[in-house]
C-alpha cells in the first residue's frame, strides 16, 4: 500500500534541502496529483513509502540529476521508481 501526495515543498522539507529553482519550477509544472497511471512527463511522490514515481525515464533522470549533488545533505533517502502504465 502506498499513501500520500507530496508536493515539491513537502519533499524539500522532508529531505531537509532546498531544490535548485529551475527544478522546483519544472516539478511544479509536471506534478500529477492522481496516484494512478502516472503519465509520461509527470511524477507523483508518496509519503509512505517515501518514493517519487515517474511516468518515464526522461523525467526521472532530469529530477535525479538535478538533485544528486545534494544527496549528502539529505536527512533521509528518496527512492525513485518508474510507473508501469
Amino acid at each position: 500500500m502506498m499513501l500520500g501526495n507530496l508536493n515539491t515543498e513537502q519533499i524539500e522539507k522532508r529531505l531537509g534541502i532546498t531544490f535548485p529553482e529551475e527544478i522546483k519550477e519544472f516539478m511544479r509544472r509536471t506534478h500529477q496529483s492522481r496516484a494512478e497511471n502516472i503519465e509520461k512527463g509527470k511524477w507523483h511522490c508518496f509519503d509512505m513509502p517515501f518514493v517519487l514515481v515517474c511516468g518515464d525515464m526522461e523525467i526521472a533522470t532530469k529530477i535525479f540529476n538535478s538533485l544528486k549533488d545534494k544527496s549528502k545533505e539529505c536527512k533521509e533517502q528518496l527512492k525513485f521508481s518508474l510507473s508501469n502504465s
